[in-house]
């Protein structure tokens, strides 16, 4: 196994997983007050995602790889607003259970996942073209 191609294999994936993962939170954050249409339907679920490693085959390398999206079944909020089209009798509409400072604590630490991977990426080309660079002083 080659330690610079697999470290590159690595890498690759964790962009792959952390790119996942901040659509699945942008669209968390997109629909935070996305209620249902009609009264006392359901608004939008928060959307979770699960990371799981497998083994590469072709490097041999444990990579990251989505294993499973799902949704958050805690309760919705209720608010009152009795001019939405989703309020009851009571004109108490219910909210979705997304909290956009957690979304965005995600969105952070994602893209910081994401920029050390890209970073890693960045870094391996640059010794594997400092490799190939003394190879070619050596002839």
């Amino acid at each position: 196994m080659d330690p610079l191609a697999a470290s590159l294999r690595i890498a690759g994936s964790g962009l792959e997983a952390q790119s996942t993962r901040l659509r699945i939170v942008s669209e968390n954050i997109a629909n935070s007050r996305t209620t249902g249409d009609t009264p006392g339907a359901d608004p939008y679920r928060r959307k979770t995602i699960t990371f799981g490693s497998e083994l590469d085959k072709l490097s041999g390398a444990q990579v990251v790889d989505v294993k499973k999206l799902g949704v958050d079944s805690s309760d919705f909020h209720e608010e009152y607003d009795p001019g939405n089209p989703a309020a009851d009798t009571k004109g108490m509409v219910k909210m979705p259970n997304v909290n956009v400072l957690i979304e965005m604590a995600d969105l952070r630490e994602s893209n910081r996942s994401y920029d050390a991977n890209l970073q890693t990426i960045k870094q391996t080309r640059e010794m594997i073209s400092s490799t190939l660079d003394l190879l070619k002083g050596s002839q």
